[in-house]
């Protein structure tokens, strides 16, 4: 279902051809949402056109403001106005909020009547009963349901809350798939898109979706064309596996765009979400095993982005799982695999995948970095996967972190290590004013992400120069150009695009999970 608010009586034909537009993209149904127009003298003339003329079935809704509509006027001026509705224009649903026929007993005896509830002949148009939270989930949502469901004139029950966290999406499932009447349960926010793309899978009467002009009548409504398209939604089933990126923030992310791509290009029944996960390593913890054991969800698979990368090697480790070598040394993992059974495992694909951007940059050969001096800045997962995969194909690798502390102590952990030519060569730099010369620059930190702290920031320390430098590694794709990528190409130093490095690895992690899903 489209949702198409309609915001003055003088938009009606501009609504209309909206709908059309929905309907070509993929809409079977389009919600009116009328509230903002609602106390207009003429309204009621005005929506009945919207019924009449609508290229698909509608709904007609008029929201009272509280519960986040934009109907700020009496529930005798709304009353009438969706009587009237139901006699006259007879849409195929309207949607009345739970609160005010509990509130309005004059509505709530009239409806009964109309909607055949006390032995008259039913209208044409059926009640959806709905309930909405914009703060957090109800602490009465049971009571809430029970009494939707208990009302005679329902045909429908709608409840959509803001998720706290992606488990609230498993709740709305669970709503789903105990429901006596036809139901739409969806959780609202980023956290809540799962609830919106799976809700077929679960038995949704429909799922809510806003068209290409509209910010969306609720938090996190994608767009028809982000659903049918990017998300999927026709062709989703009970056996589809589901994958995604866990970070915080994760909205950002082109992860799903690439990986979504290339299941439909293999034909492959997969889909991958964005999962955000607030940074605590309790919350990564108890959302993972929330995860990994619905068995209705197919979870088969995670890339795992900041700042959990590390709290994923924990996890794993936890769980009795298996880790990579390359995981296990640097203490951060990428890439999240689910076996038959609940077995995990990790894997690091950003070493491996910076080791051959590296190569292709200095047009150098696979694998062969000896001789090369790098300079890796920042000491986090990233620079961790950084420094191990050029030291392991032979450079010789800097670590310079704002917290000294940090780059000393993975440079020694992994001074200790051997790699493809013998032990690796890496060292920490403390002094931040007086830096060598280098031949590539690898940029590992969030300084110059989209969202970060500091999203207009270079990353370089006092004394580090591009003088000399025959390439620059940039690890963040968000936005494409950071300042340093401005600046390296404003000198005349050769490029490696984080959204490179990410489709990079990405194909790495996206052909691990296709071995297992063989299997």
């Amino acid at each position: 279902m489209v949702s198409i608010p309609v915001e003055s009586i003088d938009r009606v034909d501009h609504a209309l051809d909206r709908a059309v537009r929905a309907k070509e993209d993929g809409a079977d149904l389009v919600e009116w949402r009328v509230d903002p127009m609602a106390e207009e003298t003429g309204s009621e003339v005005a929506i009945a056109r919207l019924v009449r003329e609508c290229p698909t079935p509608c709904v007609v809704t008029i929201r009272d403001a509280r519960e986040g509509g934009g109907f700020l006027g009496t529930d005798e001026v709304r009353r009438e106005l969706l009587l009237g509705v139901i006699r006259n224009a007879r849409p195929a649903y309207i949607d009345v909020e739970l609160t005010t026929i509990e509130r309005d007993g004059t509505l709530r005896a009239a409806l009964r009547g109309l909607m055949g509830a006390t032995g008259g002949e039913p209208s044409a148009t059926r009640l959806i009963l709905s309930a909405h939270d914009f703060a957090t989930r109800p602490a009465d949502l049971s009571r809430r349901i029970a009494a939707m469901q208990d009302e005679p004139s329902c045909s429908v029950i709608k409840v959509a809350w803001h998720a706290r966290s992606l488990r609230d999406n498993l709740e709305a499932f669970e709503l789903l798939e105990a429901r006596h009447l036809p139901m739409v349960a969806l959780c609202m926010g980023e956290a809540g898109l799962m609830s919106r793309v799976l809700a077929g899978r679960f038995g949704a009467l429909w799922t809510y979706a806003r068209d290409d002009e509209s910010a969306g009548t609720a938090p996190g409504q994608p767009s028809i064309r982000e659903l049918t398209t990017q998300w999927s939604f026709r062709e989703l089933s009970r056996d589809t596996d589901l994958y995604g990126v866990i970070g915080w923030p994760v909205a950002h992310s082109r992860s799903p765009i690439l990986h979504n791509q290339w299941f439909r290009e293999s034909k492959r029944d997969a889909l991958y979400l964005p999962l955000p996960v607030p940074p605590e390593w309790e919350h990564f913890k108890a959302t993972l095993h929330s995860l990994i054991d619905d068995p209705r969800l197919r979870f088969r698979g995670a890339s795992v982005t900041m700042p959990h990368k590390e709290h994923l090697i924990r996890f794993v480790r936890e769980k009795g799982g298996s880790i990579d070598e390359t995981a296990k040394t640097i203490g951060a993992a990428n890439t999240l695999v689910i076996g038959h059974g609940g077995s995990v495992s990790c894997v690091n694909t950003d070493a491996p995948a910076i080791a051959l951007a590296a190569a292709k940059l200095l047009s150098r050969k696979e694998g062969d970095l000896r001789g090369v001096k790098a300079l890796v800045l920042g000491a986090g997962g990233v620079g961790a996967a950084a420094s191990w995969g050029l030291a392991d194909v032979g450079a010789d690798v800097t670590i310079w972190n704002r917290t000294a502390d940090r780059a000393d102590c993975l440079a020694e952990n992994l001074a200790k290590q051997r790699g493809g030519y013998g032990p690796l060569i890496v060292r920490a730099q403390g002094d931040e004013s007086r830096f060598p010369r280098f031949d590539l620059m690898v940029h590992a930190t969030s300084v110059g992400m989209h969202g970060g702290s500091d999203p207009d920031g270079l990353g370089l320390p006092k004394g580090a120069t591009l003088e000399g430098v025959l390439g620059v590694i940039e690890t963040i794709y968000a936005p494409q150009e950071t300042a340093l990528v401005q600046l390296a190409r404003s000198q005349g130093v050769p490029v490696s695009l984080g959204i490179e490095l990410l489709e990079c690895q990405a194909r790495l992690q996206s052909a691990i999970w296709q071995s297992i899903a063989r299997w």
